[in-house]
């Protein structure tokens, strides 16, 4: 009885000692983590360039890193990424994925390597046991509350640009999804819908063309600041004019500080906030081994240019 009450004893030990060490970040030989990061590059926009200076910051190697990078717009070269991480031996994946769809079987990879994978800042259609937690943005909460904040506007007609973000990725698949509840109930009417994949210079020439078609519209809604800052240029150089007091509602995304400077200024109308800091919470589940939600959402909101002030500026804007 003795002797098999040591054994049990004994067992117990081992299991309370496995169990600790499975919750310490996995090392390298060399006591470093190993970190693989997939992002879109920070070119995209002002928002993303803000989403890997947070990354950059936070997995330093004098914090005991080793840090790979990959950035694409492209899906199929991301996954290409992934599966060279994964074979490189990462510890941890960090993935912002461009496009939802397509990630199951490198994800299923990485399991099988032991490589534990934490989303950011977007969702894919994966089952949620292929990734430890996913750090993100409500997609579709925030175009929600865009349109119920131009709903709120009470137009006599709602005749709207919509520019949309890369197709297929979950900031666009959000954005859109309110609008197009509108367009399908006729409360708006879509005057054109066409993705610039976040660039500027092709946001102004999808309102430059509408313009020249003759069409009549009264909004731009843009998925993120930049594509609005190339609708309004459009908009300048046709001398239409826009925001507080103009013929034009201008509608944004992401809350750069320039763009929150064009709310302040009466040039654009609205604004809705996405927080690119992820890398913290992230780093904190890895330290410490303790994940409390498989999905975390960052807190935000919307920002109306009669609203706002210069202390919002200065508490939610990004960059400089």
């Amino acid at each position: 009885m003795k002797k098999s009450l040591i054994i049990v004893t004994a067992l117990m030990c081992v299991a309370s000692l496995f169990i600790s060490c499975a919750k310490k970040p996995a090392k390298g030989s060399d006591g470093t983590v190993k970190i693989g990061i997939i992002n879109n590059p920070p070119s995209e926009s002002g928002y993303r360039a803000a989403n890997v200076k947070d990354f950059e910051t936070v997995f330093t190697s004098a914090k005991g890193y080793d840090v790979k990078t990959f950035y694409s717009l492209k899906n199929d070269e991301q996954l290409n990424a992934a599966a060279q991480f994964i074979t490189d031996g990462v510890d941890y994946l960090l993935l912002s994925a461009a496009a939802t769809d397509g990630w199951e079987a490198t994800l299923k990879k990485a399991q099988k390597a032991g490589v534990k994978v934490f989303l950011f800042d977007r969702m894919i259609n994966v089952d949620d046991s292929l990734y430890e937690a996913a750090v993100v943005s409500d997609m579709a909460k925030e175009g929600e509350t865009a349109v119920n904040w131009l709903k709120s506007q009470n137009l006599g007609s709602y005749n709207v640009i919509h520019i949309q973000g890369a197709m297929g990725s979950d900031a666009q698949l959000g954005r859109t999804g309110a609008l197009d509840k509108e367009f399908a109930a006729g409360t708006m009417k879509k005057v054109v819908q066409q993705t610039a994949t976040w660039d500027e210079a092709e946001a102004k020439k999808i309102v430059e063309s509408v313009i020249n078609s003759g069409e009549d519209f009264n909004v731009v809604y843009a998925e993120n600041d930049g594509m609005a800052k190339g609708a309004v240029a459009a908009l300048d150089e046709a001398g239409i004019t826009h925001g507080v007091s103009g013929k034009v509602v201008v509608m944004g995304f992401d809350c750069n500080k320039w763009a929150l400077r064009e709310l302040l200024a009466g040039n654009w109308n609205y604004d809705g906030q996405c927080s690119p800091f992820q890398a913290a919470i992230i780093e904190n589940m890895i330290k410490s081994g303790s994940v409390p939600s498989k999905k975390i959402i960052n807190e935000e909101k919307g920002f109306d240019a009669q609203k706002l002030t210069q202390a919002d500026i200065d508490l939610y804007g990004l960059g400089d």
